[in-house]
């Protein structure tokens, strides 16, 4: 067993860490997520009942609840998702651009400048410029 002493703000920031952590390794798992990840969640959860927290938890399996759920969690982890895929889309686009180019040695300053246009391309319009030829 291990002890952790944290303030109630620490404590609150954690509840995000873990609950975001569990989000990005079982949220697209279906019914083959990893069960150890939800049992730490609900652990650490299951602290909010004995800190003054209990609208954060609910459940016997301390679950996270709805108002916890729908307190802004999510936001972050969309402003998270978007700027994986932006960043992801960005570079896909600057190596394709640069097929016949040493992107990974000779050229990889150019590779950066490329995915930086692209990044500020979405950054200002998403994908409204985007487009596939052939569809």
């Amino acid at each position: 067993m291990m002890k952790l002493q944290l303030t109630s703000r620490e404590f609150r920031l954690l509840l995000d860490l873990v609950y975001a952590g569990n989000w990005v390794i079982n949220s697209i798992r279906g019914d083959d997520r990893i069960g150890e990840y939800d049992q730490v969640e609900s652990a650490v959860f299951a602290h909010c009942r004995t800190c003054g927290l209990d609208q954060l938890v609910e459940g016997a399996e301390s679950v996270p609840s709805a108002k916890y759920v729908d307190g802004g969690i999510h936001e972050a982890i969309l402003d998270y998702e978007d700027m994986v895929f932006y960043g992801i889309l960005a570079e896909e686009l600057a190596r394709r651009d640069l097929k016949d180019r040493d992107v990974d040695g000779v050229d990889s300053d150019l590779l950066a400048r490329k995915i930086d246009a692209y990044m500020a391309e979405f950054s200002a319009n998403g994908i409204e410029n985007v487009a596939v030829s052939g569809l």
